[in-house]
């Protein structure tokens, strides 16, 4: 703008024929060179302006006087009093929550709570078999311990000493690259032996897995959920699968099974129970020793009536 606004005037003075327009030309020179030395002191004076303060409304310094007025004329509340208030509003905001179900409460009850892997005097057991001979005959492939925490203590892929012609990966889940470095029988079995030596074993149809393993053990330290009393229906057998939707709200079983699972639900359904089911076992075992004390006196006694025969003749 300023450069332009010479050129006109050089021009206006070079021609001295327009001297009313040259007389415009020096006034808007003029009027530009003033403007622009005012947009200046503008902005010299906003950068002062954020350095110094500037003095406060009236309005706003009488609000604020009424304001500290009203604080300090309020009654001071001990700490004790701040210290209730607090725990009064912390519970009350507890009781006002929604109630949504946390994301542990979602989780699996199946799944260990407690990081225990010792060796407990419950234990739970579950094995998967393959077909072996024409397929018909079942053979241990995979036997799974946990301890009552749910933490597993054992669980191995089993080689058997017969040929495999059947996985039943549809319901064992075992395939036969899992075989392929699997632990020989003899080594599982004998390993099996001595985790559940004295010690309660829980699981479900555990005759079936004691007799693929070749392994026995007292009936008095089994806990066979298939055959628990309140467990059955009409005497007859549910399947685990069913026991633990109807007792534990669980689906499992939904596919391929998994020993780790099922020796977990087993277990769950066990300590859940564990109360009625060791006062029943007790109960047994009495019964079992009255009728056995019954059955000794009734032998003495006929005994004794043929020695007693014997004597008169």
């Amino acid at each position: 703008m300023l450069v332009g606004s010479q050129t006109t005037t050089l021009a206006a003075v070079g021609s001295g024929k327009h001297t009313t327009s040259y007389k415009r030309s020096l006034k808007l020179t003029t009027h530009l060179l003033v403007s622009m030395e005012q947009q200046g002191s503008v902005k010299r004076l906003k950068k002062a302006s954020f350095k110094q303060q500037l003095p406060l409304n009236p309005n706003w310094a009488k609000l604020r006087e009424e304001l500290k007025s009203s604080l300090s004329n309020r009654p001071s509340r001990s700490s004790n009093d701040l210290k209730g208030q607090t725990q009064n509003s912390i519970l009350v905001k507890g009781k006002e929550r929604p109630e949504v179900e946390s994301a542990d409460s979602q989780l699996n009850p199946l799944n260990p709570t407690i990081d225990d892997f010792s060796l407990t005097n419950v234990i739970a057991m579950d094995c998967e078999m393959v077909g072996v001979g024409q397929g018909n005959r079942s053979a241990l492939g995979r036997v799974t311990l946990v301890n009552q925490w749910g933490n597993v203590i054992y669980d191995e892929f089993v080689r058997p000493i017969e040929r495999i012609v059947d996985f039943r990966t549809q319901i064992s889940g075992i395939r036969a690259q899992d075989l392929r470095k699997a632990t020989d029988f003899s080594t599982a079995q004998k390993k099996v032996a001595e985790l559940i030596e004295g010690r309660i074993v829980v699981g479900h149809a555990l005759r079936n897995d004691l007799k693929a393993l070749l392994l026995g053990h007292p009936k008095k330290d089994l806990r066979d959920t298939a055959e628990y009393q309140p467990f059955l229906k009409e005497k007859r057998r549910k399947a685990l699968r069913h026991l633990a939707t109807e007792f534990l709200g669980v689906k499992i079983q939904t596919g391929e099974h998994c020993p780790i699972e099922d020796a977990r639900a087993a277990m769950l359904l066990y300590q859940k129970n564990k109360r009625e089911w060791e006062k029943s076992i007790k109960d047994q075992m009495r019964l079992r020793r009255r009728q056995t004390k019954r059955k000794q006196k009734k032998k003495s006694k006929e005994e004794d009536h043929i020695s007693e025969g014997a004597a008169a003749t």
